[in-house]
């Protein structure tokens, strides 16, 4: 009973509207509200990517997902690098290798 309990309030977290508004890269710099899913598929590949465990790379990334929405409490608007920045800070903590390969995904070797 406990656990089914927690397993509602964890989803209820997950979809909480936090109306922040993240500002993308790039030379137009639009706007698009955050949208936790994407974050959280994103750590999941991540994970995936460095042969992690499905069920590791969903906990990890919940995890993940629960200290940037944390963090962007605080802020009504954030930068999508800044998101990029904290997660990375946070997976390193859960998985080292999938946040080096996270943060250092847009560079070609």
């Amino acid at each position: 009973m406990l656990m089914k309990l927690l397993v509602v309030q964890l989803e209820a977290f997950k979809m909480e509207d936090l109306s922040v508004v993240i500002i993308k890269r790039g030379k137009k710099r639009y706007t698009e509200p955050f949208m936790h899913k994407k974050l959280h598929d994103s750590i999941v590949a991540a994970c995936l990517s460095v042969r992690a465990p499905e069920g590791q790379a969903e906990a990890t990334a919940d995890a993940v997902c629960e200290g940037v929405i944390s963090w962007l409490k605080q802020r009504p608007e954030v930068t999508s690098q800044d998101i990029r920045v904290i997660a990375t800070r946070y997976l390193k903590k859960y998985h080292p290798e999938a946040a080096y390969l996270y943060e250092q995904h847009r560079i070609t070797i």
